[in-house]
C-alpha cells in the first residue's frame, strides 16, 4: 500500500431529524438490527463456559500424561480465570445499576 492511496474521508455530522442526501426525507430513528443486551449476555456466558470446559479438558488431559503442551494448557486455565473474574464483576455492575435504578424515587 503506498502513501497515495491513504485517503481521509471527512466526517458528516447530521443534526436530529436531518436527512442523507438521495433519501427523499426518509428518517429512520430505530436502532440498527442486532442483538439485544439479553441475547448478548446469554452468548457471553455460554463463551466463558466453553473456555472453562476446555481448560479443564486440557488439564485432565496433562494429569492423565497425554502428551499436552503445559504452558498451553497453564494459558487455558489462566484465561479461563480471567474470563470468569470478568464475567463476576460485569454481573457485579449489573446488579448495582439495577440496585441504583430501584433506589430511585419517583
Amino acid at each position: 500500500m503506498k502513501m497515495d492511496d491513504l485517503t481521509i474521508n471527512p466526517m458528516v455530522i447530521k443534526p436530529p431529524g436531518a436527512s442523507a442526501p438521495g433519501s427523499a426525507g426518509a428518517v429512520s430513528d430505530a436502532p440498527p438490527a442486532g442483538k439485544g443486551f439479553g441475547e448478548f449476555l446469554a452468548e457471553s456466558i455460554q463463551k466463558v463456559s466453553e473456555i472453562q470446559q476446555d481448560a479443564d479438558r486440557r488439564a485432565a488431559e496433562l494429569v492423565a500424561g497425554k502428551p499436552v503442551s503445559v504452558h498451553e494448557t497453564m494459558i487455558a486455565v489462566e484465561e479461563a480465570s480471567l474470563s470468569f473474574k470478568l464475567m463476576m464483576q460485569i454481573r457485579n455492575k449489573v446488579v448495582q445499576a439495577y440496585e441504583e435504578v430501584m433506589r430511585t424515587q419517583i
